[in-house]
């Protein structure tokens, strides 16, 4: 599967090579300003919301650090490395390959700004996906790279948030206090 995907990939036009790796880490950028959307939004709401999105990147990042510990411990040889024509260059021979971390995050992301807006399924699963299919389009990732990356993230990162937002709830009481007029 993995070389059907990359052989359609460097048949497209040159303009959608640039866009799925720009579109990568610019997906990426775009979860970041929906969290700041996400806090703006709740900032007028329950603690809790707000501590949601507060606590959200600490959760994907969270599940990052996972996905590294997982890497060291599996040691996959990125696809790139054998060989083969891709639309990116192959990361360095220290960077494995599984999961996937851009699709840990994307997907970690999609789920934590879930748990604060539900709303926004429509728009970031979708993007979260898109993001771990790109990854194999231009040839870094196996696709069972992406798709042990998006359980990876879908599962740890909202979970991590759950597990912060009892302590994060207060403090964001406490900043609400501190920064409202009196």
């Amino acid at each position: 599967m993995y070389q059907d995907i990359v052989g359609f990939a460097l048949g497209t036009p040159e303009w959608l090579h640039t866009l799925a790796e720009v579109g990568t880490d610019g997906g990426l950028f775009l979860f970041a300003a929906l969290f700041a959307v996400a806090a703006l939004r709740a900032w007028r709401g329950p603690a809790r919301d707000l501590a949601l999105v507060v606590a959200g990147p600490v959760g994907i990042t969270l599940a990052y650090l996972v996905s590294e510990v997982v890497k060291v411990i599996v040691r996959e040889e990125r696809p790139c490395r054998g060989g083969v024509a891709t639309i990116a260059a192959c990361p360095s021979p220290a960077d494995w390959s599984f999961p996937s971390n851009h699709t840990v995050i994307a997907a970690g992301a999609a789920a934590t700004l879930v748990l604060a807006w539900r709303g926004l399924a429509w728009l970031v699963f979708p993007l979260a996906a898109l993001i771990a299919f790109s990854r194999v389009f231009v040839g870094v990732h196996y696709p069972h790279d992406v798709v042990a990356g998006f359980l990876l993230g879908v599962g740890l990162a909202p979970l991590f948030t759950l597990l912060l937002v009892g302590a994060v709830t207060p403090a964001v009481r406490l900043a609400r206090t501190r920064l409202s007029p009196r």
